[in-house]
């Protein structure tokens, strides 16, 4: 497949350099990205960069400024408020569906991501911990099999996973994680479709109360929230 006279497969590798670049904190929120810059940094030509920050800011982790270029979005407080509606949201109705539909090699698959994560947990692995929680939600989603959810959950994972990163993890958190997840493996394993959903909603909205906190005691919140402007 061609885009712009060059592979798809190109600008896909680009975007996925760029987004975990992101991820990683090696571009900060509010960063401006060049396309100059990029097209060096990943030895490419710049096609496959215009290309790549189109679709990034598809997903929103970019934003396109007409006359001034492409920056790693900022983020505010109603941000992630409306990120996390949207995100529980379809977590409630995915999880409904994994609690119908989930098999017992589901459930086998889900205690042992949760094993893995639990000692990720005691050996303070927490950008594994982070990958793990990742693996498990998304055993949960393919269970639901609603395909046209899984962009939209995929685009909310990699811009949370750059916030965590950013913010801090919140070690202790994780504990809670961990017993949020046990008691939603056995909701799940007796197919009880209203005790998953409760427990979802709260797991989901403790994530976001935590993260709200922590991008508040940040001392240079006000410096990214003003470049939002």
């Amino acid at each position: 497949m061609i885009k712009s006279g060059i592979s798809s497969t190109a600008i896909v590798d680009v975007a996925q350099r760029i987004r975990d670049d992101i991820v990683a904190g090696r571009f900060g929120f509010g960063d401006r990205l060049t396309i100059d810059a990029l097209a060096t940094r990943y030895a490419v030509s710049h096609m496959p960069v215009r290309e790549a920050l189109r679709e990034l800011q598809g997903e929103g982790l970019v934003v396109m400024e007409p006359n001034r270029g492409a920056r790693v979005r900022t983020i505010d407080a109603d941000f992630i408020d409306n990120l996390f509606e949207i995100r529980v949201a379809l977590e409630l109705m995915l999880v409904r569906r994994a609690a119908e539909r989930c098999r017992t090699s589901d459930i086998d698959e889900l205690r042992a991501i949760e094993d893995d994560l639990e000692r990720d947990i005691a050996a303070a692995d927490y950008p594994a911990v982070v990958s793990r929680n990742r693996s498990f939600h998304q055993v949960i989603n393919r269970v639901a099999g609603n395909a046209d959810a899984l962009p939209i959950i995929d685009k909310h994972w990699t811009l949370l996973a750059a916030l965590w990163r950013h913010y801090g993890y919140g070690e202790s958190r994780f504990a809670g994680v961990a017993n949020d997840h046990r008691h939603l493996i056995a909701a799940l394993a007796g197919h009880d479709v209203e005790a998953a959903a409760l427990i979802m909603g709260g797991h989901s909205n403790k994530a976001k109360l935590l993260l709200k906190e922590r991008v508040a005691a940040d001392p240079e919140w006000p410096v990214v929230a003003v470049r939002r402007a």
